[in-house]
């Protein structure tokens, strides 16, 4: 096993990637919104980030590579007509605060359009921009509640959150990379912005598609651990091992299954009832007894690389010196801190990190201006 790939190549390279020459200009906030800026920003868009005055930066955040930041009073009526006139050379903005707090600053949708018609007007919250939750306070996990995921993840007896990657990163964040990218495709052919209304729990509704799907076709029930992809199968789940670390397998299609016997020794005739859900219980105790007689690595040596659909449960710090891991390089080291590397992965015009760099708004409006 190898370290992680050292990133100061990556960091040194100027800006390449498929948007390279869009700018967008971020205001600054937590969670999904500086997420989806790093992507753009990987992806080879100029972000400018607007902080402020005095703000902590740490030069080492993931989130907040690529970056060029700039410090001012948005309360100040002179900074906001700076603002607006960079936002005159901009292609995209980038926000999430409550909705009406952009319009109270002078900074709205139409306060903006009126400066640049073209300008793709992107927004992120967990609610939306209206609704009867609208003004309330939340997190991840109050979004996704509202959805039917939260209820789907986690044992019988409670739901459990799945980090915030439902919620913030995958119905919020990449959503609203998603709704940027199209609304920009489209203003490079009618010549007008729009507003992209990115709500966490819009996006984390959408990632159920399939789920509500299913419902519709009666092949998922409601009530956890009682479907094949939520811990109810045996063949789909985590085992513990003898040494107390885990594996995990997913042998769904009959072909899978059956290596899934051969390897693990399942010779018993009770396993031919693969989609018996009454024989679900009884053969996932058979199992954890089956995987707790080996250790991860020898588990690791019988199956792993095989059709069994398996993997070994590693620890973050463990992540990046697994094989594959290190073989594609998807994780780097930067200022000493391992973290993921740009995706996804062009042919043509690869992404890059760039290091986050201080500015000051006139001269960048100034930059802008003489490039376009």
């Amino acid at each position: 096993m190898t370290s992680p790939a050292s990133g100061t190549q990556a960091s040194a390279q100027r800006a390449s990637g498929p948007l390279t020459g869009v700018r967008i200009v971020e205001f600054a906030g937590i969670g999904p919104g500086p997420f989806a800026c790093m992507l753009l920003a990987d992806m080879g868009a100029e972000v400018v980030t607007l902080d402020r005055v005095g703000a902590k930066k740490n030069p080492k955040s993931v989130a907040g590579r690529g970056r060029k930041v700039v410090e001012l009073d948005l309360k100040d009526k002179a900074a906001v007509a700076q603002v607006l006139d960079l936002l005159s050379h901009a292609d995209a903005l980038i926000e999430g605060f409550r909705p009406g707090v952009m319009e109270r600053l002078g900074l709205g949708p139409d306060a903006v359009a009126a400066h640049n018609p073209r300008l793709v007007y992107g927004r992120m919250t967990g609610w939306g921009q209206e609704g009867p939750l609208a003004q309330a306070a939340g997190h991840d996990i109050n979004y996704i509640s509202l959805t039917g995921a939260l209820a789907a993840i986690g044992p019988v007896e409670k739901p459990v959150p799945p980090l915030n990657l439902v919620g913030d990163f995958g119905g919020g964040a990449l959503y609203l990379v998603v709704g940027v990218l199209a609304a920009l495709l489209e203003a490079g052919r009618s010549g007008k912005g729009q507003v992209v209304d990115a709500a966490m729990c819009d996006g984390a509704a959408s990632l159920m598609s399939m789920f509500f799907d299913m419902t519709a076709i009666g092949r998922w029930t409601e009530g956890r651990e009682s479907n094949f992809l939520d811990g109810g199968a045996h063949f789909y789940g985590v085992y513990e091992c003898a040494c107390g670390n885990f594996i995990s397998i997913g042998s769904i299609e009959p072909q899978f299954y059956a290596l899934l016997r051969e390897l693990a020794g399942l010779s018993d005739a009770a396993f031919e009832a693969q989609m018996d859900r009454k024989a679900w219980p009884g053969l996932k105790q058979k199992l954890i007894e089956v995987f707790k007689s080996k250790t991860r690595q020898e588990w690791c040596e019988i199956m792993e690389g095989t059709d069994v659909c398996f993997a070994p449960v590693l620890t973050m710090a463990e992540a990046p010196k697994h094989p594959h891991m290190a073989a594609r390089k998807i994780f780097i080291n930067r200022h000493g801190v391992t973290q993921p590397a740009p995706a996804p992965r062009f042919s043509r015009t690869p992404s890059a990190i760039r290091e986050p760099e201080k500015t000051d708004i006139a001269s960048l409006a100034k930059e802008w201006k003489g490039e376009r």
